[in-house]
């Protein structure tokens, strides 16, 4: 059944803004819940988009960016990607991510992917594209990014993703969706 089809079974009553950052806005709601009953949802709303880049090489190769992830406090390898504000072209935003994080700027960018990040308390959109035509310049790190960039095969980044060694959702579904693209001769 498609989405149109669906009624909210949600009650909104009041809306209340209880945080703001550069970045995120958190909004308390007291609703009522589907049982109807009074129940509070919290909901982070983010101001960028999430923006996801996978280079590929003609000769089957990718290049991975590791960095550490504060909210982990861990070590986190993923796809380029970053935040485009959201009144920029988000076709735009990769392809300075791209740069601004790996030094390579791509003659096509293909939207292959659009998903929603832990939709169950964020309305986090991210969008993903495939990069070809790639040229390879000097990388552009904003001050909050120490990153490694590191280039693989594409089966060792599958590989990865395969052995948990990936686990940034952005990464992992990207990954997954160009080997379902490359196995079924959408590449």
């Amino acid at each position: 059944m498609s989405a149109q089809n669906h009624v909210n079974p949600w009650q909104t009553l009041t809306t209340e803004k209880v945080y703001e950052s550069a970045w995120i806005e958190v909004h308390k709601h007291e609703t009522i819940n589907p049982a109807g009953n009074p129940a509070v949802y919290s909901v982070v709303g983010f101001k960028n988009l999430a923006i996801g880049v996978f280079p590929l090489s003609d000769e089957g190769f990718t290049w991975l960016v590791g960095q550490w992830r504060y909210p982990l406090n861990a070590y986190s390898w993923e796809i380029p990607e970053g935040g485009g504000p959201k009144p920029e072209k988000p076709e735009d935003a990769a392809r300075r991510e791209l740069k601004e994080e790996t030094g390579i700027e791509a003659t096509t960018l293909q939207e292959i992917m659009r998903m929603h990040l832990s939709n169950s308390a964020t309305d986090e959109l991210a969008i993903v594209y495939l990069a070809t035509g790639l040229h390879f310049g000097e990388s552009e790190p904003e001050e909050t990014e120490d990153l490694q960039v590191k280039k693989v095969h594409f089966s060792e980044a599958l590989n990865m993703v395969l052995r948990g060694e990936i686990t940034d959702a952005i990464s992992v579904a990207t990954i997954l969706k160009v080997d379902y693209m490359q196995k079924n001769g959408l590449l």
